[in-house]
């Protein structure tokens, strides 16, 4: 078995702190917004909240992402791009909203604070695994000659 070439591991180990710095930010807009919603006249529908505050992150998240975490990946066009991670995060909102409504609505946790520890803490978790994963997959892919070289340079001597 081969160990992943250095320069490979320092790659992934980059976009992952930079992804995690634009994910923080984006973070602070969401948990921001849906406090605010929270506490205004939405307080009673806290999956609307989720789904509002999420929804205006996400822009900020693109914009962090495609013009630094992921700038040396190949552009495959921002229209393309944009709506791609806009379905990917779709996904994720759907696994944060699945969690928030899971501890809500069926385990009757349903405190301020229990709505964002299911929302933010459980549900964001999960939610940001699957997005790293599948903006280097799917949104941001690599240029076909890196995941060449890569591939080359992992093979045993």
């Amino acid at each position: 078995m081969s160990s992943p070439a250095p320069g490979g591991f320092r790659r992934i180990l980059a976009e992952a702190a930079k992804f995690g710095v634009v994910g923080l930010v984006a973070l602070v807009v969401d948990i921001g917004i849906f406090n605010v919603l929270l506490a205004g006249s939405l307080h009673s529908h806290p999956v609307t909240c989720k789904i509002i505050s999420t929804s205006i992150a996400t822009v900020v998240a693109y914009i962090g992402n495609r013009f630094w975490s992921f700038r040396a990946r190949a552009k495959t066009g921002y229209g393309r791009e944009f709506v791609l991670f806009f379905v990917l995060n779709g996904i994720a909102l759907g696994i944060s909203v699945g969690v928030l409504a899971l501890s809500h609505y069926v385990l009757g946790l349903t405190s301020r604070l229990d709505d964002n520890i299911a929302a933010n803490v459980i549900g964001l978790g999960l939610g940001t695994l699957f997005r790293f994963w599948a903006y280097r997959k799917w949104v941001f892919p690599a240029y076909p000659e890196t995941d060449a070289l890569t591939a080359e340079l992992q093979e045993p001597v």
